[in-house]
């Protein structure tokens, strides 16, 4: 193989131990038949089990296969990241390693691209997941879409071929908040996409559970757009007109029937509900201002514990 390899495949890999043999040998197949020169680069964030071992062996026994282990758990997309900052390939493939994201769909998205797109989506038919999980999917992306102000299609994952000029641009980008599809759909480069089975997957349960969907959405939607801040402007606003006008209501009734005006019952639940919002709206600045600190420590998005190739030779 040589030293640029044609493609690159990006896997971050997370208690994925029983998947990757199998992996191995269906990319193996189906890249071959593309070219024999690609990479399959694996990054492992610390699952906790001997995924390390077997991407150890797979690399001994086959130079193409590149492992890279964090120092600690990062989570997917920046496991991402790493494997985008740290591929060769004129071409690059992100996928997930349970294989309900299939390896012979790669050479279909591969063709796709030479038609002259930079990116080529894998756009998945029916789902192979549960029900609450296509549920929460479904709400986060029409929730991210909304308040990020991006049309993000629910149907897409991780899955896609990129050209060498997106994955250098999207290396570009070294906020801390990740969303690997957000950002790259940012990026505006000539885009297709292709329809795709969606398999079942071959071992285990997702990892992504209803908190950390909760977690990835309230950071992506943080991280992109600032309209939960210009949404809380305009409740401020509708409430302050409302109170107004029901505060000239009331006057003009008192001063006209001579009716009593309401007393403490009103104002109190009023104060509360007031109160509530003004200390919501603070919590969202305060959460803004909070990952505006963050960003300015400038540390860096991942760290390498260990390689199973010399990087100082590439």
């Amino acid at each position: 193989m040589s030293s640029h390899p044609l493609i690159s495949i990006i896997v971050p890999v997370y208690k994925a131990e029983k998947c990757l043999d199998e992996l191995y040998q269906r990319l193996k197949t189906s890249l071959e038949t593309i070219s024999p020169n690609f990479e399959i680069i694996l990054v492992e964030d610390c699952g906790g089990d001997s995924s390390w071992q077997v991407i150890e062996r797979l690399s001994a026994a086959d130079a193409r296969v590149r492992g890279v282990q964090f120092s600690r758990n990062f989570g997917q997309h920046y496991g991402i990241t790493a494997g985008m900052d740290l591929c060769r390939g004129d071409w690059a493939v992100v996928m997930d390693c349970d294989l309900q994201d299939q390896p012979e769909e790669i050479p279909r998205l591969y063709a796709k691209a030479q038609e002259g797109y930079d990116i080529v989506l894998a756009r998945r038919g029916v789902r192979q997941d549960g029900m609450l999980k296509r549920i929460t999917s479904g709400l986060f992306y029409k929730a991210f879409s909304y308040l990020a102000d991006i049309d993000y299609d629910g149907e897409v994952g991780n899955f896609r071929i990129m050209s060498r000029k997106v994955v250098d641009s999207f290396s570009q980008m070294r906020e801390q908040l990740r969303f690997f599809g957000g950002l790259v759909q940012w990026l505006g480069f000539p885009t297709a996409s292709i329809r795709v089975e969606h398999a079942e997957r071959f071992e285990g349960q997702s990892s992504y559970t209803f908190a950390k969907l909760w977690k990835l959405a309230s950071e992506t939607i943080i991280a992109y757009s600032d309209k939960p801040l210009r949404i809380g402007v305009r409740i401020g606003f509708t409430m302050a007109a409302l109170a107004f006008a029901y505060g000239i209501y009331i006057l003009c009734h008192a001063l006209i029937y001579g009716s009593p005006i309401p007393g403490w019952n009103s104002l109190i639940v009023s104060l509360y509900f007031i109160g509530g919002i003004i200390i919501a709206m603070l919590g969202i600045i305060g959460i803004y201002l909070g990952k505006t600190f963050d960003e300015s420590k400038k540390r860096p998005l991942y760290i390498v514990r260990r390689t199973t190739y010399d990087a100082h030779t590439d």
